[in-house]
């Protein structure tokens, strides 16, 4: 089953719509995993208990936005504030570009919990069901809920930032979606999610490095306690990919094959500010020229996957099932080759307005 969403024209006469996606998004292949296999699922639900629930952490214990902001019922309160926005004055505009694309990425949050429970075998199927499956995604929704409303107070706080067009591309991003391809297939949704946490990971540990160059430790510490986050949840993604991997080899290296020829999208592709209908991309090439999230960077966390999962090493696979092994251990070399060719084309771009920052210009 497959069909294409496209923005709807608006015929003479008749109103608009409230809200229209800004965006086209592919055509949309629907449940491709084969019904029988929903059972792979079914069976894993202990080694679910025994192996990924551990990973979650206590509420109790869990770091809290409020932990590292100034705290409004202190009589310090203000001068904590006066504090945080003379460190953040330290810091240029490109800095702030990357980290409001980060935090709006990460208040897309309902996004991404919705499209975990698109996927057959392992989706919530009651809004509170108590399988291991769905008992993850609650809770993995819970933890990351706390990034977005860290990063959110903290640039609020700052004054660095147009807080309304911020909010406005929060809303246009949810309203939108998001489009990982993944066709209702836990076994693309999560290899989806093991490249996203660690792209995420790298992403916020490079906005650390950045903060704590120009002087903000306060949004070093920040950063890196979001990506510490990202990276305990990469382990537990990339821990049923490996069990898929040892139960059924040759279906999980098709999946991690065509999830690579498809190109894996960043969470908030669909991203738009009401203005800039390429805000995604211009976002993206200041993240890529402060070295945030880089080309090398999407080659490298293949490459790391491909190494974790021990993919080369895969035996007994069907001739499809070589092939995809073959092109998803070749592909690395093959993305960093293409990526110095475009990098040597590449031209100087003039800078683009950021509404986010005023709609001052900033270098691409």
């Amino acid at each position: 089953m497959a069909s294409t969403i496209h923005s709807p024209s608006i015929e003479a006469g008749k109103a608009k719509k409230p809200f229209t996606p800004p965006r086209e998004v592919h055509v949309q292949v629907t449940h491709s995993m084969p019904p029988e296999k929903r059972e792979i699922f079914n069976s894993l639900n202990g080694w679910a208990q025994d192996n990924i629930l551990v990973l979650l952490k206590d509420v109790e214990k869990c770091w809290q936005p409020a932990d590292f902001l100034p705290d409004p019922a202190s009589e310090g309160f203000d001068e904590q504030v006066r504090e945080l926005r003379k460190r953040a004055n330290e810091l240029p505009d490109e800095y702030f570009v990357v980290l409001v694309g980060d935090m709006i990425t990460e208040e897309a949050l309902p996004t991404y919990q919705t499209m975990l429970n698109t996927l057959d075998g392992v989706r919530d199927e009651t809004g509170a069901s108590l399988t291991p499956w769905a008992v993850w995604t609650r809770a993995w929704t819970a933890e990351e809920n706390r990034h977005g409303d860290l990063l959110n107070k903290y640039l609020y706080l700052s004054g660095r930032v147009d807080m309304r067009q911020i909010e406005k591309t929060i809303q246009y991003l949810i309203g939108s979606g998001m489009d990982p391809r993944t066709e209702n297939n836990p076994y693309l949704g999560f290899i989806y999610t093991s490249f996203q946490e660690r792209a995420t990971f790298v992403s916020h540990g490079n906005t650390a490095r950045l903060a704590k160059e120009h002087g903000d430790l306060k949004l070093a510490q920040i950063c890196g306690i979001i990506a510490a986050d990202e990276k305990r949840h990469e382990t537990a993604y990339t821990k049923i990919v490996e069990k898929l991997f040892e139960i059924d080899p040759d279906g999980t290296v098709l999946g991690l094959a065509d999830m690579m020829r498809k190109k894996i999208s960043m969470p908030a592709h669909l991203m738009y500010d009401g203005s800039d209908d390429n805000l995604f991309e211009h976002f993206s090439s200041v993240a890529q020229r402060l070295g945030v999230y880089t080309a090398k960077d999407y080659a490298d966390i293949l490459e790391f996957l491909v190494a974790r999962w021990e993919v080369d090493k895969l035996t007994g696979l069907s001739g499809e099932g070589r092939k995809a092994q073959d092109y998803v251990c070749g592909l690395p070399p093959r993305i960093r080759r293409l990526e110095e060719r475009a990098h040597l084309r590449a031209k100087q771009e003039d800078p683009v307005p950021f509404s986010w920052v005023y709609g001052r210009e900033v270098k691409l």
